[in-house]
């Protein structure tokens, strides 16, 4: 294919494993790097690396430069910021971005608004109530009737950043306190949903013009320990391939709503509920999820280079959507490498010592 391809914020563990993927999709890819930070862009993989100036602002001569000096064909973020931002500027860039709509993307970061839209269209989706102020909790949980546990979270940003189990009122209003007074949360930031004790699920696609082009699905096993009181997060530590037809149809259902010509990469996040219900939590539009490479490595497509692709307006036909492949696991940890690994493979060169 021989495209070029720009990752925002080289070097972080988003961008590394996307570029990652995209050198072994296709060898013949140029993948450029960029970065705020001068020590995260000292660990990018890329062949070149930028150090880039905050464009959020709108700012964008540093990176219109970037764009023109390696002859950039796609730009591709690997935050919700970035996608944000992007999506602002996507006109100006001088290349092409091969987002979702504008309005797609600020419905998706924010979870309280989407879980209502998701709602409101009988898709699958926790019942979640926006908590504008400590003295309503009390009223809130009574909505949720005779249940041992809730999730509260914050309504924006990723990898469960103030998310926790909670059990009572008095719980929630403490947590709330804590991120309002000490992490600087705005005051409404929060909100109240019914806790979901099943699967983990994660579900990246392609779309192009409202046609679903690929899809893959892993299931969270464990997590890597970020110091979240919840316990849990996006960032698995263990993850597995799996395949759930239902949680696939909701997911396809759920882009339909929301744009029927919906195009660019959506990775959506779901939860089983009691009843094994596979639900909705959040949809991330615009950008890769961090464990790409269990979605890349393995299946007959590699989902990074077939968004280039896209992007570049190729067509590409893919008989089956779901691309699934049986028995692979990502292993991940702090300071290594993520393996995707056979599940036959598991114990090679290995031996047990209880034998």
């Amino acid at each position: 294919m021989g495209a070029r391809v720009l990752v925002l914020e080289a070097g972080s563990a988003a961008g590394n494993n996307l570029i990652r993927s995209l050198k072994a999709g296709d060898a013949s890819l140029h993948v450029v790097g960029c970065n705020e930070c001068v020590f995260t862009l000292k660990k990018s993989t890329a062949e070149r690396n930028y150090l880039l100036p905050d464009f959020s602002s709108g700012s964008l001569s540093a990176l219109r430069r970037v764009i023109r000096a390696e002859r950039i064909d796609v730009v591709m973020p690997t935050t919700d910021a970035g996608v944000r931002d992007l999506s602002k500027l996507r006109e100006k860039l001088g290349c092409r971005s091969f987002l979702p709509r504008r309005s797609v993307i600020n419905r998706c970061q924010d979870k309280y608004e989407l879980t209502l839209f998701l709602r409101r269209h009988r898709i699958p989706a926790p019942k979640t109530y926006a908590i504008k102020d400590g003295g309503e909790v009390d009223e809130l949980f009574r909505h949720f009737g005779k249940v041992e546990e809730l999730w509260c979270r914050i309504r924006a940003g990723s990898g469960s950043n103030g998310a926790i189990p909670v059990k009572t009122a008095e719980q929630v209003r403490g947590w709330i306190a804590y991120w309002e007074r000490m992490r600087a949360v705005p005051p409404g930031s929060f909100t109240l949903s019914e806790y979901l004790p099943g699967r983990d699920l994660c579900v990246q696609c392609l779309w192009d013009r409202g046609t679903l082009v690929l899809a893959k699905m892993a299931e969270r096993i464990s997590y890597l320990d970020t110091g979240s009181p919840s316990g849990v997060s996006s960032m698995p530590s263990l993850a597995k391939t799996v395949f759930d037809a239902r949680a696939f149809r909701t997911c396809e259902k759920a882009i339909r709503a929301l744009d029927v010509k919906a195009s660019g990469v959506f990775f959506i996040d779901l939860k089983e509920n009691r009843d094994g219900t596979p639900c909705i939590t959040e949809i991330n539009a615009g950008r890769f999820a961090t464990m790409t490479n269990i979605h890349d490595l393995v299946g007959k497509h590699n989902m990074a280079v077939t968004f280039v692709r896209l992007a570049l307006g190729e067509r590409v036909r893919i008989p089956r959507a779901a691309d699934f492949a049986k028995g692979f696991y990502l292993v991940r940890s702090v300071d290594t490498l993520p393996e995707v690994v056979p599940e036959k493979d598991l114990f090679e060169n290995l031996e047990d010592a209880d034998a």
